[in-house]
């Protein structure tokens, strides 16, 4: 494990030096590629060397021998650096939201669950972007329940089999608003699994919060705080995905209204973009509970110095997906050595909560490794807080996983969940806030 010596030096040489090969990796090497005319590294030998900012050394120098310490000066510091260098300052919860509840209580799958539908309105404008919130909680829980909140990449309806949840609409890919029916299908949850082992469920779809395309600012929150439509951005302006995890916590603030919700135990969960969106909203809402990120990859949690798969300059390029972060995020697409921050912070930033990470071996463009070893050098944050790492350098073989307070599972298979998955969750779940303090 790192010694103190070696935490003190300011910067991680996280063996590069000494734990990055294939052997370790358990990634076999595949052949090079290019994405939007950038080259694509798939070889473990030609990932480069590395440093890691240390995230137990404070910006003036001062070690961080402690949780206040931590808490008042580190923690804060390396929050402003990911607002400013990667996804933007978000603002506060605006005074004129306000919600409607459509449904309370009803009774669904076969009297195991009771659902709840609810609209989120950002504004004091009913016509303003809004967002539909649906949850079940079990139906003999005796007392609020703890929570999965599942952010989607559709409507409500389509998300989870049951006929009594409301229709709802989604974006297009031509960028129309249209009933959700006619878009893309994406495997549904096993609700009846989670509510078995005594957790609710909640789902919101990200395109209620914002869409997700270059103009989708113009129809989301983001513009209910847009002054300056004329001029350009902000060299820190919020991003998409620092919208739908603001949208998130916005959820988290219905869910303390609710007697029926343990809003101290929510969980959040999110699958690539929306994995990247999950680990930004635990770190910068510490109320959620425990947060799951599946195959967030690259600006996520795999480390971004790595020059492996996905990297800074395919995934803000231009021609791709710029939009979902801060402006001065691309000055760093060539150079990202000189980004005064990296994954492993990310995930610092969720302690001592737990996080639970899920990659495929098959997914190379998200980097599985480079998720590992942002886990192993987020440990010492960890264990500076009381809390427990991966207790691990050697990357875990597929199907095996690690469900310590930072979690590792790498299933057999490519990007996005797997049936086996589900049972891992559970697990993880049920291990972390199935007990109440």
């Amino acid at each position: 494990m790192l010694s103190k010596i070696e935490l003190r030096n300011g910067l991680f040489l996280i063996a590069v030096f000494m734990i990055i090969s294939s052997a370790h990796s358990q990634i076999v090497d595949s052949p090079d590629d290019t994405v939007a005319g950038i080259p694509v590294n798939y070889t473990e030998a030609n990932v480069g060397d590395y440093a890691l900012p240390d995230p137990l050394t404070c910006n003036d120098g001062q070690p961080v021998e402690n949780a206040e310490t931590w808490y008042k000066k580190r923690r804060p510091e390396i929050v402003a650096l990911f607002e400013q260098y990667q996804f933007g300052k978000s603002p506060a919860c605006p005074k004129k939201i306000h919600y409607k509840v459509l449904e309370r209580g009803a009774s669904a799958f076969n009297g195991k669950a009771k659902r709840t539908q609810a609209t989120i309105y950002f504004s004091e404008n009913s016509d303003a972007p809004k967002m539909d919130v649906l949850f079940y909680t079990p139906s003999e829980a005796a007392e609020p329940a703890p929570m999965l909140l599942y952010i989607a990449f559709t409507a409500n309806s389509m998300v989870i089999d049951d006929p009594g949840i409301k229709p709802g609409f989604i974006w297009n890919r031509e960028h129309k608003k249209v009933p959700a029916g006619e878009g893309r299908r994406f495997e549904r949850l096993d609700v009846p699994a989670v509510l078995a082992r005594g957790f609710g469920v909640a789902t919101v779809y990200y395109g209620d919060i914002e869409p997700d395309f270059q103009e989708g600012a113009q129809y989301g929150v983001r513009s209910l705080f847009s002054k300056n439509n004329n001029l350009p951005p902000e060299d820190d302006a919020w991003g998409a995905i620092a919208a739908w995890s603001w949208g998130l916590s916005r959820v988290l603030d219905y869910f303390e209204k609710d007697k029926t919700v343990d809003a101290n135990r929510v969980a959040i969960m999110g699958i690539s973009r929306l994995g990247k969106t999950v680990l930004w909203a635990g770190a910068t809402d510490p109320r959620f509970a425990l947060i799951i990120a599946v195959c967030s990859g690259e600006s996520g949690a795999a480390l971004s110095r790595r020059n492996y798969g996905e990297n800074v300059a395919h995934i803000a390029s231009p021609a791709r997906y710029h939009y979902w972060f801060a402006p001065r995020y691309q000055q760093y697409a060539n150079n990202v050595n000189a980004l005064p921050v990296d994954s492993h912070e990310l995930l610092a930033l969720l302690a001592p909560r737990p996080v639970l990470l899920i990659t495929g071996n098959t997914d190379k463009w998200s980097d599985p490794y480079g998720e590992f070893l942002a886990a192993v050098a987020a440990e010492p944050v960890y264990r500076q807080l009381g809390k427990e790492g991966l207790n691990t350098e050697k990357m875990p073989p597929a199907d095996k996983p690690i469900l310590k307070d930072i979690g590792f599972y790498m299933h057999d298979g490519g990007h996005g969940m797997v049936p086996d998955d589900w049972n891992v969750i559970l697990d993880f779940l049920q291990k972390h806030l199935q007990i109440k303090d």
